[in-house]
């Protein structure tokens, strides 16, 4: 059993602790909004936080969560930051197929949570770890903008 902290809740997890927190998420826990994209680590659709750091949950282990607090997709809506950023996603009509928003939201809410005033250059250093099939970068540049202009 390993006890992990997931959105401000202790979970107990009878899982081997080299599992992915992805798959616990999802398959031991049921909690979807976290999505595979490509189990290597480079696309980013499996961010979630690890202590408010944007992390790729497909090959982080349960065993490096324990003691720490994870922060999923779900968590966004009732925290102040993940929702302004929801709220410009929406406002800029940046997701398209949708599969990688919730990857897209955890970084954005991550770099605006370190930095609350971003250039381009710091949006898409912060950004480049997550890819977009559908191409709506610009979109998203332009929402974490008014996310950040929304929490100034």
């Amino acid at each position: 059993m390993v006890t992990l902290n997931i959105n401000g809740r202790d979970v107990q997890v009878d899982a081997d602790p080299a599992t992915p927190i992805l798959w616990t998420l999802r398959d031991n826990l049921n909690m979807t909004g976290t999505k595979f994209g490509c189990g290597a680590a480079l696309c980013g659709a499996c961010t979630v936080h690890l202590d408010g750091q944007a992390i790729r949950s497909c090959v982080t282990p349960i065993s490096a969560a324990a003691g720490h607090k994870i922060t999923t997709i779900e968590a966004m809506e009732s925290d102040k930051v993940g929702k302004a950023v929801q709220d410009a996603w929406v406002k800029h009509d940046v997701p398209q197929c949708g599969y990688c928003q919730s990857g897209q939201v955890m970084s954005a809410t991550a770099l605006l949570r370190a930095n609350k005033k971003p250039t381009d250059t710091d949006i898409d250093n912060a950004m480049s770890g997550n890819i977009c099939r559908c191409g709506t970068y610009q979109r998203i540049r332009a929402a974490i903008k008014d996310a950040a202009k929304t929490l100034a």
